[in-house]
């Protein structure tokens, strides 16, 4: 009888992507024009973050595979100190490690549920891009469009913990894209 193999940290992030962007695909099937995210629509992209070391690890991959030209401007992008939109950003409006790219920027633009504490309160809240869904309740949603914020996360620390362990890293680490795409 052959051994099972156990997929690694870096292939269940890969799963994780597919099942996010397969979400993603149905919720713009499922509500169409409601969603108007597409390629070139960037206003989720202007402003710096931080990832996990496993989405790093993703995105310096995906970097390493860019043309050298295109690796010097993402790098000019990352270094300067006035820059206030994600260095992978091109002057297209499109992502230069799009097929690498985090898990917040898979998530953008969907309705998301996340809970906020008010008055000493855990209160579920569903948020989305205020480009999306104009004038819809997002709170009546049905639950089936609704991505899970506390779910992704725990999945993704899970994963994130992993890939430390692995790598022998301390874990909860995050990175600046700012810095992975640094000269």
């Amino acid at each position: 009888m052959s051994e099972v193999r156990t997929p690694s940290p870096r292939e269940r992030l890969h799963e994780l992507f597919l099942k996010v962007d397969s979400f993603f695909a149905r919720a713009q099937g499922r509500h169409g024009e409601a969603l108007t995210c597409r390629a070139g629509c960037d206003d989720c992209c202007r402003r710096r973050f931080s990832v996990t070391t496993i989405e790093a690890a993703a995105v310096l991959e995906a970097l390493d595979h860019l043309p050298a030209e295109e690796r010097q401007r993402v790098a000019a992008r990352a270094a300067d100190p006035s820059g206030t939109v994600c260095p992978a950003l091109g002057e297209d409006g499109r992502c230069a490690v799009y097929e690498a790219r985090p898990t917040i920027c898979r998530t953008h633009g969907l309705p998301i549920r996340f809970t906020e504490r008010k008055a000493g309160r855990s209160l579920p809240v569903v948020d989305a891009c205020p480009k999306n869904f104009v004038g819809q309740d997002l709170g009546s949603m049905d639950p089936s469009s609704v991505l899970d914020q506390t779910t992704l996360s725990t999945v993704l620390a899970a994963l994130d913990a992993a890939y430390a362990d692995a790598e022998g890293l301390s874990r909860g680490q995050r990175i600046e894209m700012t810095a992975l795409c640094a000269p």
